[in-house]
């Protein structure tokens, strides 16, 4: 497997599309849309493109469609999802690899996009996981400075970027629904800075992975999961949760079977994302969310111990279901410094 490479970025006044290749979020949601959408112009300087389903459910056949020009419009120099979901796995089949790796642009995408992360991983393509519209730029009250300052680097720079852990983070999300929520800033708590398990060596690797649920089901599907192992031989793994906050056994079993599979021993190094606590069909007090995050992060330690003894981990990564996020390379090179206790990537 060749290592992907960086698309072109884009400038200041470029157009971007935004789409919705999992869930159609803005025709629920279209107030965060809007809100993102306007900040790109007003924040970042660019122009954003919608497509016929950016705003409306879609088929898989369609979603691909909307994909497909919007890499091939030689105009638009990068792609933006507006949300997750749970089904773009069903996109993948109908989507062309040759008329995406002839026309590279970043894409920015979190939760399900994971498996379109992947295909482009697959395609020979760095991407960028992070950075929607509705959760990130359509953030109420304001996008968080930290969420930004990753966002602008990324999508602008091409440089190393040192990650650092967010100074506050929130737990309990707001009804978009509601309309206080968009007259208050989110209850943020303070951080809680970052744990390091083996922290006694430099790693530096390419970044693969993404939202543990989603790899999950690309490991069932046998669809963008390489075949042979070898392929992520020293890479780094990223792995995060979801706001479907899967139990700590879930999470130990889906390491296990990456581990049987001959996939987790070839990860020298795993930056494991702040686990989501809260949910609205779980609102769990301080001391249920604080035995969730402990038992994930035991989970995540006996299935490293059993399949990757040597592996360096990284606990509480600001990254995926997190408020503020930073955005990771997807295939791009990450840097972990145990003993320095650093990380960077390059954007």
């Amino acid at each position: 497997m060749s290592i992907p490479v960086y698309p072109p970025k884009p400038v200041a006044g470029d157009r971007v599309a935004v789409l919705s290749p999992s869930f159609a979020g803005p025709a629920v949601f279209p107030r965060p849309h809007e809100l993102g959408l306007e900040r790109l112009v007003k924040e970042f300087g660019l122009e954003p493109v919608e497509y016929p389903s950016t705003r409306r459910a879609a088929t898989p056949r369609e979603r691909a469609a909307d994909i497909h020009a919007a890499f091939a419009d030689p105009a638009v120099k990068a792609v933006f999802s507006t949300i997750g979901g749970d089904d773009q796995i069903t996109v993948l089949p109908h989507l062309d690899r040759e008329l995406i790796r002839a026309n590279p642009k970043p894409f920015f995408g979190m939760s399900d996009n994971t498996s379109l992360l992947m295909y482009l991983w697959n395609t020979g393509i760095v991407g960028y996981h992070g950075g929607t519209v509705m959760t990130v730029l359509g953030r109420p009250g304001a996008v968080h400075p930290f969420s930004a300052d990753s966002l602008r680097a990324a999508l602008f720079g091409s440089q190393e970027y040192e990650l650092r852990p967010a100074p506050e983070f929130r737990t309990i999300d707001q009804d978009w629904r509601e309309a206080d929520t968009w007259t208050t800033e989110p209850p943020m708590e303070p951080g809680t800075g970052w744990g390091w398990h083996q922290a006694d060596r430099v790693v530096e690797g390419v970044s693969w992975g993404g939202c543990l649920e989603i790899l999950a089901w690309q490991l069932m599907a046998d669809s963008e999961v390489q075949r042979d192992p070898a392929a992520y031989e020293g890479c780094v793994l990223m792995l995060e949760t979801s706001e479907e906050l899967p139990p700590a056994t879930e999470v130990f079993r889906t390491l296990r079977n990456m581990g049987e599979r001959g996939l987790l021993a070839r990860f020298p190094a795993l930056l494991m994302g702040r686990p989501k606590t809260w949910s609205f069909e779980r609102p769990l007090d301080a001391g249920a969310r604080a035995r969730y995050a402990a038992e994930q992060r035991e989970a995540v330690l006996r299935a490293t111990a059993a399949y990757a003894p040597e592996a360096m981990v990284v606990f509480d990564v600001d990254f995926g279901h997190t408020d503020p996020q930073l955005v990771l390379p997807y295939g791009g090179t990450v840097r972990v410094d145990g003993p320095a206790r650093r990380v960077s990537v390059r954007y």
